[in-house]
């Protein structure tokens, strides 16, 4: 049995984590041994997601007032809280491949970035580029009109090599 106190700790702790969220994730890990939900919490903390185990009640309390209050109705069971800092899809890569190999967790909310998705979208989410992904993308379309610019430019002094090397090869023959 908590005391009020430590009941107050853990919904500051977890408001606290929620308000600097980019996504989170409640998953239902009913029938789930020690040890998988052992490798589930290594991976996440490897991966820089805050995974916790509250009471509904309490993370009700503690979503209230951020992006993740849409979450409140849906929290119902035996449920983990899975929050995303830097990257929104961390949680959801996380979650999906360890669902991949266990079929007793079962995602019952998706958010990202205040927004509710269903359970379905977590491969969506799951499958948003990470930071530098999205730069390294940016970059490509960026760079690619300049490449081709250059390359039209330079384009007649190739071909003007091109017919030059031809008529000395014909000449050569």
């Amino acid at each position: 049995m908590l005391t009020k106190a430590e009941k107050a700790a853990i919904v500051a702790e977890v408001a606290s984590v929620a308000a600097t969220a980019q996504a989170a994730i409640a998953f239902e890990y009913r029938g789930m041994s020690v040890a998988d939900m052992t490798n589930l919490r290594r991976s996440a903390r490897q991966a820089g997601v805050y995974m916790r185990v509250v009471k509904n009640t309490l993370a009700r309390l503690a979503v209230q007032g951020t992006g993740y209050e849409c979450m409140g109705d849906s929290l119902v069971g035996p449920l983990v809280l899975a929050f995303s800092g830097a990257e929104p899809s961390a949680a959801a890569r996380v979650i999906r491949d360890f669902a991949k190999t266990n079929e007793k967790l079962v995602v019952k909310v998706v958010a990202l970035n205040g927004q509710l998705l269903s359970a379905k979208d977590l491969e969506t989410v799951a499958t948003l580029p990470t930071k530098d992904e999205a730069i390294a993308r940016l970059m490509g379309c960026m760079k690619a009109p300049i490449e081709k610019f250059v390359r039209t430019l330079a384009e007649p002094g190739n071909k003007l090599a091109r017919a030059l090397a031809a008529v000395r090869d014909q000449k050569a023959a």
